[in-house]
């Protein structure tokens, strides 16, 4: 799916998605990562939502965003509570979502000028 939306200039903005893809300022990604309006981060390790563990969120809190959506794949999961540990030690909320919704809900919040980080497991 192709978004459309005004562009956010010096921002990270999701401009389309798929299966196994997803666009960041009309650039194509295939593997899983993390975006915040700020910063992209593409190294992010994560295969699939079966391999997520509490070293791969702490790595989404050292970038201490107030608000971080994780987008699970095709399939909406939830993550189990000593794997979101990390964030909710230092009081960030996790919204757990399927990654086009992630993908949709990141630019809602990235336009209202909040500090969220989509981790997109691709």
């Amino acid at each position: 799916m192709k978004l459309h939306l005004t562009r956010a200039t010096g921002s990270q903005l999701i401009t389309g998605y798929g299966e196994g893809w997803v666009d960041i300022n009309e650039t194509r990604h295939h593997s899983s990562l993390i975006v915040l309006p700020n910063q992209l981060v593409t190294d992010w390790p994560v295969i699939d939502f079966d391999s997520l563990t509490a070293e791969h969120i702490e790595r989404i809190a050292q970038l201490a965003p107030e608000v971080v959506l994780l987008g699970t794949g095709a399939t909406h999961r939830f993550v189990h509570p000593r794997i979101g540990k990390p964030l909710f030690d230092i009081g960030v909320g996790l919204e757990c979502m399927d990654t086009a919704a992630a993908c949709r809900t990141y630019n809602i919040l990235m336009a209202e000028g909040r500090h969220v980080a989509a981790a997109l497991i691709i």
